[in-house]
C-alpha cells in the first residue's frame, strides 16, 4: 500500500475532517460571543465530496478518520456521511468530536451507521458554570449524551476538558472521578493559543498540565504504557498527543495534552476544513485547496497528488514560540478547523 510520509519521516495515517463551521455553543476559548463569520452553503463541501476525499486518502494510507466541526451533529446529512465513510476499505477507526448537546438523540443511529467512538467536550460539572463557559446549552444534555453513547456501544468515550485557571481548575478532581465508575477517558487539555480565544489577554488562564498530572501520580495513579494497549485506547500507539495515567480499581483512565510536551514530534495527522482546505499542521497557515479542483472535474489521481503535496509541506514543529505572533495575523480560529 502507498504510504504518506512527510519530510521528517513521519507516516501520516490520520485525517481530521471538519464537516461544518457552524456550532450551537459559543465556548469562551473557541470563539467570540457573537460567533464568527460563516461560510456560505456553497462554500462548504457536500457529503459526497467529503466521502470522495476520504476514499482517495484511504488509498494513500489514511486508516483513521475523525469528524469534527464547528459542532459535528448540526451538519445535515451527518448520518449519511458516517455510513458512507464506514464502508470505505482501509478505514479501521471512524470517530467523531462533539460538544455532546445533541448526542443523546444521535448516539444509537451513529453506532448503527458505523461510527466507532466519540470525543465529547466537557469543561465543568456545574450547570451554571457550564452556561457561562459555553454561553448556551445545558449541562444535563451533555451528561445524557455520554450515557447514551455508552449505551450505544460507542467506545472508548473520551471526555476533553480545557483547563483554565480561575475558571474550572477547581473541578479537576471531580472530572477525574468520572473514570471511577465508567470506562471513560477524561483528558485534561492545556489552554492553547488560538485566534479569538483570548490568548493575548488571558495568559493567566494557563495552568500547566504537568502540575495536574504530577499531583495525581503523587495520589496513587500510575502511568499507562503507551504501547500496552491498555483499556483498548486506540490512540495509545505512541503517536497520539496525550499521555495517560490510571487510578487502581478505576474503570477508566486520565489523559493529558499540552503543547509543551513536544506533541509535534510524533504527529501523524492532517486536517480538512469544511470548505475544502487541507492543512498539514494545526498551528500553521499552510493549506492546499481541494475544493476548487474537485469541482473543476479533477480525477482521483490529481486529488491524490494534492494530498501528497500537503503532506510534503508539513512542518517539523508547530513553532510554539511563534504562535502568539501568528494568532494576531490570521491563524484559522479553532471553531473553523475542529481542533
Amino acid at each position: 500500500m502507498t504510504k504518506l510520509i512527510d519530510p521528517f519521516g513521519r507516516e501520516i495515517t490520520y485525517l481530521r475532517v471538519s464537516v461544518t463551521d457552524r456550532c450551537n455553543l459559543r465556548c469562551i476559548y473557541c470563539m467570540p460571543e457573537e460567533g464568527v463569520k460563516l461560510k456560505s452553503h456553497s462554500d462548504i463541501l457536500r457529503i459526497e465530496e467529503l466521502a470522495r476525499i476520504v476514499n482517495i486518502a484511504s488509498g494513500l494510507g489514511i486508516t483513521r478518520v475523525r469528524l469534527t466541526g464547528g459542532e459535528t451533529l448540526v451538519r445535515q446529512g451527518i448520518l449519511a456521511l458516517v455510513s458512507l465513510l464506514s464502508e470505505i476499505p482501509g478505514i479501521c477507526d471512524l470517530s467523531m468530536s462533539t460538544n455532546g448537546v445533541l448526542l443523546s438523540k444521535f448516539a444509537t443511529r451513529l453506532s448503527q451507521a458505523g461510527l466507532n467512538r466519540v470525543n465529547v467536550s466537557l469543561d465543568t460539572l456545574k450547570p451554571e458554570r457550564f452556561k457561562r463557559i459555553t454561553r448556551h446549552g445545558k449541562l444535563e444534555s451533555v451528561l445524557a449524551g455520554l450515557e447514551a453513547a455508552e449505551g450505544a456501544g460507542l467506545s472508548p468515550i473520551k471526555i476533553n476538558t480545557v483547563v483554565m485557571k480561575g475558571v474550572n481548575h477547581d473541578e479537576i478532581r471531580d472530572l477525574a472521578m468520572l473514570t471511577k465508575d465508567h470506562p471513560w477517558i477524561v483528558r485534561f487539555i492545556e489552554f492553547m493559543p488560538f485566534w479569538n480565544n483570548g490568548w493575548k489577554f488571558g495568559a493567566g488562564y494557563v495552568m500547566p498540565i504537568s502540575e495536574i498530572r504530577n499531583e495525581m501520580i503523587a495520589r496513587g495513579a500510575y502511568v499507562i504504557n503507551p504501547n500496552a494497549g491498555e483499556n483498548n485506547q486506540r490512540d495509545q500507539a505512541g503517536k497520539g498527543p496525550a499521555n495517560y495515567i490510571k487510578f487502581p480499581e478505576f474503570k477508566g483512565s486520565i489523559g493529558f495534552i499540552s503543547l509543551r510536551d513536544h506533541i509535534c514530534s510524533n504527529c501523524n495527522r492532517i486536517r480538512l476544513t469544511a470548505d475544502g482546505l487541507l492543512l498539514p499542521c494545526l498551528l500553521s497557515n499552510i493549506s492546499v485547496d481541494l475544493r476548487t479542483p474537485l469541482r473543476d472535474g479533477a480525477d482521483d489521481g490529481f486529488i491524490a497528488g494534492l494530498i501528497r503535496k500537503a503532506v510534503s509541506l508539513k512542518p517539523e514543529n508547530g513553532e510554539i514560540a511563534q504562535v502568539e505572533v501568528a494568532c494576531s495575523g490570521g491563524n484559522p480560529s479553532l471553531s473553523k478547523i475542529g481542533g
